[in-house]
C-alpha cells in the first residue's frame, strides 16, 4: 500500500531571517493558503511605494555580493547578517524596515543594506538619483515577468532603461504565501550631470 506524502510544517524550525522560501509549498506547485503569520518582515503602504518616484540623493547602502546558481541567490541570509554585523561594528544605524535590495545576475548578485548615521570610516555606496518602485505580488515563476513589466513602465516614464534594477523581498518563508509574495521592484536612475 502506498501512502500519500505530505509536508508538515515544523514549528519554530527557523525563525524569520528575511529569506525567501527555497521552494513552493502545497499541491501541484501552488502555494498552500495559510493563516496570517506574525513576523518581523516589513510592511509597506502601497500609497507610499507603488508607482512612486523617490529621491535617493541622501541614501546609503552597505554592499556585498552573494553567489547565485542559475540566478538563485545562495547564502542570502548569511550575507545579510554579515552586512548587519559590519554596520553595527562600525557604528552605523540600520533603520527600522531597512531596504535590503538584491541585484540581478546568474552567477553573482549584489546585495545592498540601507544604513544611516554612517561614520567616515565605513565604505558605503551612495547611488544618488531617483528610484521608481512597484509594490507587487510576485508568486513563484513570475519574477522575470514582473521585472520586465516594471522596466517597460519605467522606460516609458523616463525615456530610457533604468541604470539598475533591484528587488526587495518583503516576506520570509513563514509569511510569503499568506502575504502573496509581496515584493518591491526598484528601477534606479542615476543623476544626470
Amino acid at each position: 500500500m502506498t501512502e500519500e506524502r505530505r509536508r508538515v510544517p515544523v514549528p519554530d524550525f527557523s525563525k524569520s531571517r528575511g529569506e525567501r522560501p527555497a521552494s513552493p509549498q502545497g499541491n501541484g506547485g501552488q502555494p498552500t493558503p495559510a493563516a496570517p503569520v506574525e513576523c518581523n518582515c516589513p510592511r509597506l503602504d502601497p500609497a507610499d511605494w507603488d508607482g512612486i518616484e523617490s529621491d535617493w540623493s541622501d541614501i546609503a547602502f552597505l554592499k556585498t555580493s552573494v553567489s547565485a546558481l542559475m540566478g538563485v541567490p545562495i547564502g542570502y541570509g548569511t550575507a545579510r547578517h554579515g552586512l548587519e554585523a559590519r554596520a553595527k561594528k562600525a557604528g552605523a544605524t540600520i533603520p527600522n524596515d531597512a531596504m535590503v535590495l538584491l541585484g540581478g545576475g546568474r552567477m553573482s548578485r549584489k546585495l545592498l543594506l540601507e544604513v544611516e548615521d554612517v561614520p567616515d570610516s565605513l565604505k558605503v555606496t551612495r547611488p544618488g538619483g531617483v528610484a521608481f518602485t512597484r509594490l507587487l505580488e510576485v508568486p513563484w515563476g513570475k519574477m522575470k515577468e514582473a521585472v520586465q513589466n516594471t522596466t517597460t513602465e519605467a522606460k516609458a516614464k523616463y525615456g530610457r532603461k533604468p541604470d539598475g534594477l533591484w528587488v526587495w523581498y518583503l516576506t520570509c518563508r513563514e509569511c510569503s504565501a499568506a502575504r502573496k509574495f509581496e515584493t518591491l521592484i526598484v528601477a534606479h536612475y542615476k543623476a544626470r550631470a
